[in-house]
Order: structure tokens, then C-alpha cells, then sequence
């Protein structure tokens, strides 16, 4: 009895030892749609305040950007590497702590977010994005406009 017992054990072992482990984190997706931005891993609501989620509108439906209220940044995955922008300026009212047009900077890239927040009844803490554009500037290089659209969640 014993050595069956045992046996089980040692066959078993590695398997629970497997079902324990992590999954990978999912991959950074370099290229949405073939532009020079990627795809952002999943994104936690802030702990406090509200953040902007935007999916692109082309094939893919992909994340692109995650904006935060408060501090005023936005996430976007440039050239394969995750980064946050600070805000360097705003102008109209949108709502939920975003303005209707936000400009941040870090380095020399320049992110503009211009969205249409849209209140609804069956969202609670939050609202959509109907329309949103992403202008991404770098220096040398061409400017990239991506239409976008989203939610707002807030914590």
C-alpha cells in the first residue's frame, strides 16, 4: 500500500506543482493594425478616481491607452515599450476629470487625447467615450491619428 501511495504522490506532485505556478504575463503586442503603437497588457482600475479606456476602432479592437484623472497621465505602448505621458496641457470641459482635449508629454513625444464622454443610465461609475482621437507626435517622424473610442470607469 505504501509504495502505491507513494507512487501517486510522485506522479501527482508535479502536476499540482504545475497548476500552482503563474501564467505568463500575456506579450506586449508591438504593432496594432501595422502602426507604431502597441497593444497595452490588461489595466486595473485606479484605486482612486477615474481612468479612460481606449480601444482603437480598426480590425484588431485593441487597448491602446489608458488615461488616469488623477495624476493626469496617459499609458500607451510606443515602439514596444510601455510608457506614461504627463499632462502638459487641456482645454474644454469633458467631464469625470478629463477635459475634452488633453495634451501630455514625456521626452519628445507629444500625446494628444481629444474624446466625447457620453453619460448612461446603465453604466454606474462611469461613462463611454463615443468618439475619441489619439494624435501621437514624435520629432522625424510622421504624425500618427487613431480613432478610438472607450469607456470611463472611476474607483
Amino acid at each position: 500500500m505504501k509504495r502505491i501511495s507513494l507512487a501517486l504522490l510522485a506522479i501527482a506532485a508535479p502536476a499540482l506543482a504545475r497548476d500552482k505556478t503563474p501564467p505568463p504575463p500575456a506579450p506586449i503586442v508591438v504593432s496594432v493594425d501595422g502602426l507604431p503603437i502597441g497593444a497595452l497588457p490588461k489595466q486595473d482600475l485606479p484605486a482612486t478616481g477615474c481612468a479612460a479606456y481606449l480601444w482603437t476602432r480598426g480590425p484588431s479592437q485593441a487597448l491602446i491607452a489608458m488615461a488616469v484623472a488623477d495624476p493626469a497621465t496617459i499609458r500607451l505602448t510606443i515602439d514596444g515599450k510601455v510608457q506614461d505621458f504627463a499632462l502638459s496641457a487641456q482645454n474644454g470641459a469633458g467631464g469625470y476629470g478629463f477635459s475634452h482635449s488633453t495634451e501630455y508629454k514625456g521626452g519628445d513625444i507629444t500625446a494628444t487625447l481629444d474624446l466625447t464622454i457620453i453619460d448612461s443610465a446603465d453604466l454606474k461609475n462611469g461613462a463611454r467615450i463615443g468618439d475619441a482621437t489619439l494624435r501621437i507626435d514624435r520629432p522625424g517622424k510622421d504624425s500618427l491619428i487613431i480613432p478610438a473610442g472607450g469607456l470611463i470607469g472611476c474607483a
